[in-house]
């Protein structure tokens, strides 16, 4: 049954100017009616939504699914059920799968995969070199055709800066971002964590922070050069915001992302060889985490994404400078960010627009939020739902979360897809 009445809630979406305690009604799909006093008919399921919050489903410019080639560590189906559970209604899957998401036949596969299994929308992310080797130029023009949104070669970085330019000269004819991975890989060559204070004591070699700011003032030097989009992935560092600042004040078409375990966690998570906190890029100093918030506070950086990079237990329960990077995100996503609201670093409307309507802007796609008629992409949320996570209890095939049994605050009770409830905490 997917007809629903949701009463007494509050409905946030300030894009559309909607922050009002009311009722709505969804039905065929999309939102039916928004009012008050509703009264629900025979084929409506009825939802008390008295003290809880009704956001439009978030979007996460960042993902990683894992399939084709990496099903032990994520499917399709297991990466969009967590993210449903986290609120989300639209992801980007990241293009470093086997085999890479470097062709129209890749990404069609990833689309009918979708279409047969996935919980909620999956748009693709086409790489920019082929095989993500930085020596030749994937098929961007067919895998535009085929329906990816942008392009990244995000994992690695594209050195050769003839053959970058000549990247963001395609995806500005085609319209599409190039999303970029932003590590230069000579000067981060062996590293594991971030290069400063705890690597040392920890006798781990260090990436600096110099090794992210090289590369994102080179990618808005070549923006400049192509008037190509530029979004910066998974800022982490204060040389980076600052550099995506001025490029703003020069009016660049330049964009970036910070993830919650970037404006969250420091390097100090990495103590006791802890391989749940080893990212790419790393976990950085308390400075360089202040800066990401002070940039998120101001809109130097855009959006938040989540940069959900699922590992199987043998990629991580290893030795710290072998074990993979990445780790899981999409279902802390939200109560991570909402204590930057709690904090006062963003309001409640700022933290919302970074979830929604910012990542499709950096897409260049239309906007619907919560108005009649718009499909029915909703996420009910308690702000006020004190709760811990369990990694065990993920909706993820993996358990690489530094999160686990951590005290949260503000929780995705049900998530709707196209009409559809695609998740129910209850």
């Amino acid at each position: 049954m997917n007809h629903y009445l949701i009463k007494n809630v509050r409905i946030f979406d300030p894009e559309n100017h909607l922050d009002q305690v009311g009722d709505l009604r969804i039905s065929d799909g999309v939102i039916a009616e928004i009012g008050q006093n509703l009264n629900a008919n025979s084929k409506e399921t009825q939802i008390d939504g008295q003290d809880k919050i009704l956001f439009p489903g978030f979007v996460d410019l960042h993902t990683h699914l894992r399939e084709p080639g990496f099903e032990y560590k994520e499917s399709i189906a297991t990466g969009t059920q967590a993210a449903a559970a986290g609120g989300f209604t639209t992801i980007c899957c990241m293009a470093n799968t086997e085999p890479v998401n470097d062709n129209a036949a890749i990404t069609r596969y990833i689309l009918e995969k979708a279409q047969a299994a996935a919980a909620i929308e999956v748009w693709p992310i086409g790489a920019i070199t082929q095989g993500l080797a930085g020596e030749k130029l994937a098929e961007i023009g067919e895998m535009k055709s085929a329906g990816c949104v942008g392009i990244s070669d995000d994992g690695m970085t594209v050195m050769n800066s003839e053959l970058m330019r000549m990247g963001m000269d395609y995806a500005k004819g085609f319209e599409i971002p190039v999303i970029t991975h932003s590590i230069d890989a000579n000067l981060s060559r062996n590293g594991s964590m971030h290069e400063g204070q705890v690597s040392c004591e920890l006798g781990l070699k260090g990436v600096p922070a110099e090794a992210e700011d090289i590369i994102v003032a080179r990618d808005i030097y070549l923006s400049q050069l192509t008037g190509c989009h530029l979004h910066v992935a998974h800022v982490s560092t204060a040389g980076s915001v600052e550099l995506i600042r001025q490029a703003k004040q020069k009016g660049l078409v330049v964009t970036g992302e910070a993830a919650p375990h970037h404006f969250t966690l420091t390097d100090e998570a990495c103590r006791e060889y802890a391989t749940h906190a080893k990212m790419c890029p790393p976990l950085r100093s308390e400075e360089h985490r202040q800066a990401v918030i002070a940039g998120l506070s101001d809109g130097t950086l855009d959006v938040i994404a989540t940069d959900h990079a699922p590992h199987a237990t043998i990629d991580k329960e290893i030795e710290f400078d072998k074990a993979a990077f990445g780790i899981t995100g999409l279902e802390t996503a939200f109560a991570l960010s909402y204590a930057l609201v709690l904090e006062k670093k963003l309001s409640l409307a700022d933290l919302l627009k970074k979830l929604t309507v910012n990542p499709l802007k950096v897409l260049a796609k239309k906007y619907m939020g919560i108005q009649k008629s718009a499909p029915a992409n909703l996420a009910l949320v308690d702000l006020n739902k004190q709760w811990k996570y369990q990694v065990s209890e993920s909706f993820s095939k993996s358990r690489n979360s530094p999160f686990d049994g951590w005290d949260l605050q503000g929780q995705v009770l049900m998530t709707w897809y196209q009409g559809k409830r695609v998740f129910d905490r209850e």
